[in-house]
């Protein structure tokens, strides 16, 4: 046996994984224990601040010991940092600060595990990390590989051709040549946080992208098989907002009303990205003219862009694992190290995202008990859950092993009635506490998915939610709930196979309405998703949900 456990906290969304023998057994986000969004602050003087709850997980799931670890592997790699920083894009002093915290992990990894390290401990580059995180698991023999994010060491983007067990990097595009950057600046200037691209990414769909696509062209310029970021307006650059005022007008704060303005700012970002994007789709297939391409890196989660590149038909078959951001380079960086520390390949196109932690019903009784509250039994949980569906109600599931990544995807996820109008407002206003602008999306049966969207092929990959195909129009009147604004939707397809107690419950809300899918959101209200069954009965408390399902234990509100 050879353990190798996988840790990522260099920026956020710090997250550990284990793998057992080249099996990935476990993988979970540090954010979902502290019940920090991302874990931790994306700070020059932090990145020694492991995932330590996420690596005790890991370690006790696995009935492993520190001692029991073979190699330690940490996804980003000071000394090729070191090689390419260069002054003007931070400064030294921060540089500094950056480089000397870098020198803490091992330490602190030691301190933490109690025990040395040594030459077990290795530091893999992070876009290696991005790649095999998305590699491995797609379970293709040989692919192209993008990664595309906000910075690597120094790179925004990078090319890479996967072969067996053998990862080769192709090409870098380095910083400023960042899309995730850009995406983080205009989530600032229209008035959301660095982190709520996702935000930008549901606006862009109420605007028209045409009316700043010139402006558009001077910040990210794209041509048949390159793309370049001008570095005006990413980073410490003193006076960018103010070049972004003289272009787009002053930006927004984060409590204004939200213009059309605003929507076609965002609009012409998703349609230059889209552009960019499959600008590097073009150049890797040529370099590396395989059938599959494998995608990772934040920018990854654009499920517009997603569906742009599987639309346009460039590679046969496109995966991308349910973690492209990074909490995946967790994963990647210890598929890395077992690759080049062992012989035998480790364990392929195993990509469920149910990695996590789950509860036995002594543990969701006892959290019920703890609470002062009275549950009852449910002989069928996915019966009973769909009929209260049905009957208009927003019903909590909380199922097995929490899912990787940023997606609920079945496990510990909030559902609801598609064929409602009035749902979309209920969720965003009395449950999620959030913008009225945001969609919603449908979990669908697999068999019955190509009856309702626009699916194209299925991939592994439809079941993370990580595509926006479109709403047949003769059935967007029929689920109002989650036809966007574009008449598209971000589809997760739920087998049988992946998910048999969420597809059994989907199952009964189609035997009683004949629509095979439900509205799926993540369990959460401003907050990480809920891990423990103490988390689901306090979220579920505080807003607006009529039930809540752990197991078969169940907590009706009060009407």
């Amino acid at each position: 046996m050879v353990n190798v456990l996988g840790i990522n906290s260099v920026y956020h969304e710090s997250a550990a994984a284990l793998l057992v023998d080249g099996k990935l057994v476990a993988a979970v986000e540090e954010e979902r224990f502290n019940r920090i969004k991302h874990a931790k602050e994306a700070d020059w003087d932090n990145p020694h601040q492991l995932p330590e709850r996420a690596i005790r997980f890991c370690l006790k799931h696995a009935g492993l010991t520190p001692r029991d670890l073979d190699h330690v592997a940490y996804s980003f790699d000071p000394k090729l940092r070191r090689k390419r920083y260069r002054a003007e894009w931070w400064g030294l002093k921060v540089e500094e600060t950056f480089q000397l915290r870098l020198g803490q992990v091992q330490s602190a990894a030691e301190e933490f595990l109690g025990r040395s390290l040594g030459q077990r401990f290795h530091f893999v580059p992070h876009h290696l990390a991005h790649a095999a995180s998305a590699y491995f698991p797609s379970g293709f023999d040989r692919a192209a590989i993008l990664t595309l994010d906000g910075i690597g060491e120094s790179a925004g983007s990078s090319l890479a051709k996967g072969v067996g067990t053998r990862i080769q990097s192709v090409e870098t595009f380095e910083y400023p040549h960042s899309i995730g950057f850009l995406w983080e600046e205009f989530s600032g200037y229209l008035g959301f946080s660095n982190y709520d691209a996702s935000k930008v990414m549901g606006l862009a769909a109420y605007g028209n992208p045409q009316v700043f696509h010139q402006a558009f062209q001077s910040i990210l310029r794209t041509e048949a098989e390159n793309y370049g970021v001008a570095q005006d307006f990413l980073g410490v650059q003193p006076d960018k907002f103010a070049r972004m005022e003289t272009m787009f007008g002053p930006p927004r704060g984060m409590d204004d009303e939200i213009l059309p303005r605003h929507a076609d700012i965002a609009a012409a970002l998703q349609a230059t990205t889209d552009a960019a994007v499959m600008a590097l789709v073009r150049r890797v297939k040529r370099k590396v003219p395989f059938d599959n391409l494998c995608i990772a890196g934040g920018v990854a989660l654009n499920c517009v862009t997603n569906e742009v590149i599987t639309r346009s038909g460039e590679f046969s078959n496109v995966f991308i694992p349910s973690a492209p951001h990074d909490a995946g380079t967790a994963i990647g960086a210890a598929f890395a190290v077992h690759c080049a520390k062992q012989k035998r390949p480790p364990q392929r196109g195993y990509s469920t995202p149910y990695l996590g932690p789950s509860f036995k019903r002594s543990d969701i009784l006892a959290a019920v008990k703890s609470a002062g509250l009275t549950a009852r039994r449910s002989k069928s949980p996915a019966r009973d859950a769909a009929d209260m569906i049905a009957d208009g109600k927003i019903v909590a599931w909380f199922q097995g092993r929490m899912e990787f990544g940023p997606r609920a995807l079945g496990n510990r996820s909030l559902l609801a009635d598609p064929r409602r109008p009035e749902m979309r407002n209920i969720l965003n206003q009395k449950v999620k506490h959030r913008e009225d602008f945001r969609p919603f999306a449908p979990s669908v049966m697999a068999e019955h998915a190509d009856e309702w969207f626009e699916v194209g092929a299925h991939s592994a990959s439809h079941a993370f939610m990580l595509f926006a195909p479109e709403v047949k129009p003769a059935q967007r009147d029929r689920i109002p709930a989650v036809v966007h604004k574009d008449g598209t939707a971000r589809v997760q397809l739920v087998s049988r196979k992946s998910n048999p107690r969420f597809h059994e419950l989907i199952a009964a809300f189609f035997a009683k309405t004949g629509v095979p899918l439900v509205v799926n959101t993540s369990f959460n209200d401003s907050e990480p998703v809920v891990c423990t069954p103490t988390d689901a009965i306090v979220t579920f408390r505080k807003s607006g949900i009529n039930a809540l399902f752990m197991d078969d234990v169940v907590l009706v509100a009060r009407e």
